[in-house]
Formats: C-alpha cells, sequence, structure tokens
C-alpha cells in the first residue's frame, strides 16, 4: 500500500510537513524541561544559572544541540565585564543575630576591568540559604570606579548557621566577576538580651579606679621630714 506523503510537484508542501513534525516531536521529547536545563549547566558549565539556561533552550525550542550553539554565539560576540571584591565592610556584623530579625550586607564592589558594565546588570543570589532579597540591579559602574552596595535580608527562624553566595550577572544573566558572600549565626531568641544583661552585670561589679589625677604642668616629688617649710602657702 502506498502511503501519499504530499504533494509531488515540487511546491515542497511535503518538506514543511516534515519540518513541522520534527518540530513536533522536538517538543514532546523535551517534557522534562529541568532536566534539560541541568544538562546544558552540565555542558557549559556552572556560571551558567537557571534562567540563562532556560532563556537559550526556550528560545531554541527546548533544543539542547540548538541552544549550546546559539549560547557560544552570543558569548563569543561580546567580552564579559569585570568586577572585583574591594572590601567586606562588615564582614562580622551578623556574627550573632536572633530569628527573624532584618538586617542588611553591604560589600564596596569595584569595575577592575578595562570596559563600562552595561546597563541593567544585577546582583543575584546564586547559592546557599535566601534570606530576604534575591536580586538587586546595581549601578553600571565606569573602569577603576567602586561602590557601596546594601542588600536587605532577614534572618531565618531556626537557630543555626547560615551563608549565602552572591554573583553579579549581565543583562542576559551570565555571571561575572568576584563572588561575595554573607554568613550569619542564628540563636536562640533571648539569648543575645541575656548576654547584654550579663555584660552590663559584669561593668557593674568591676572595682573602680584608685588612680589619682595629676596636675601635669606642676612637678611633684615624695614629701620629707626634712623639707622645709612653705613659706608661701598664706601668700595670697
Amino acid at each position: 500500500m502506498d502511503v501519499d506523503n504530499g504533494p509531488t510537484d515540487g511546491s515542497g508542501g511535503g518538506i514543511d510537513i516534515e519540518q513541522s513534525l520534527l518540530q513536533q516531536f522536538s517538543c514532546m521529547g523535551t517534557t522534562d524541561r529541568d532536566e534539560l536545563i541541568q544538562q546544558l549547566q552540565k555542558v557549559l558549565g556552572s556560571h551558567l544559572n537557571y534562567s540563562t539556561a532556560a532563556f537559550f533552550l526556550d528560545m531554541n525550542n527546548w533544543n539542547l544541540q540548538g541552544a549550546i550553539c546559539s549560547y557560544f554565539d552570543v558569548e563569543n560576540s561580546q567580552k564579559l565585564p569585570s568586577m572585583a571584591l574591594a572590601s567586606d565592610p562588615k564582614a562580622c556584623e551578623s556574627e550573632s543575630i536572633e530569628p527573624n530579625v532584618p538586617f542588611q550586607k553591604t560589600w564596596n564592589i569595584y569595575n577592575n576591568g578595562t570596559e563600562t558594565w552595561p546597563i541593567g546588570c544585577y546582583l543575584q543570589c546564586a547559592d546557599g540559604d535566601r534570606m530576604g532579597d534575591t536580586r538587586k540591579m546595581v549601578p553600571s559602574l565606569h573602569p577603576g570606579e567602586s561602590t557601596f552596595f546594601t542588600v536587605d535580608l532577614v534572618s531565618p527562624s531556626t537557630p543555626g548557621v547560615y551563608q549565602s553566595k552572591w554573583r553579579l550577572c549581565t543583562p542576559a544573566g551570565t555571571y561575572f566577576g568576584d563572588p561575595v558572600w554573607t554568613i550569619v549565626t542564628v540563636v536562640e531568641e533571648g539569648t543575645m538580651a541575656l548576654t547584654e544583661q550579663l555584660h552590663n552585670l559584669s561593668e557593674l561589679g568591676s572595682q573602680p579606679s584608685s588612680t589619682v589625677q595629676v596636675n601635669p604642668f606642676t612637678p611633684h616629688r615624695l614629701s620629707t621630714d626634712d623639707d622645709p617649710p612653705d613659706t608661701d602657702s598664706n601668700m595670697c
């Protein structure tokens, strides 16, 4: 039995149907999109975040090979910005904190490259514990320019040690520059107040200073019985 696959008059209808079927089969084979995203991240490296991988896959109808080619086409056409951590001015500001307490984390970052950062870059929580802000826009810094950047966070509700890694991203979602961290130790509620009370009690129980104030502009020496009487003591 012959199967009619479409017109044979050279109009290309059969080719169009074949391409449509291939596209449908491609979509049917990508039902688990999370797995495709993980495969793309594994091929291209851990610097490719989830949203960027999803963007390239979606742009290529969730075809893994097409997404890989598109990614390298984009990356080869533009140079990534540069960023370095100048200082962590409050590295220990949250060594101990009670649950559900708002706090801020600040980093001093600068552009250590030769190109100005493109408009639309942002700082994103890339790994670890999410404690509030997960993404925040950053200004476009010129080469050598620095800025203090702050994110608003809230301590977790359960005692323990928590840490999160943050990365700068291009507008397309590609990581660049040094990673920065925030680490907090959440203690039982009331622990901080008790520690402060004990500290105050220890200060109240300390001995007062016995030092004698001395006039630095007057010469002093120990008096003896052989010293002549002070004849000027009654002078006005």
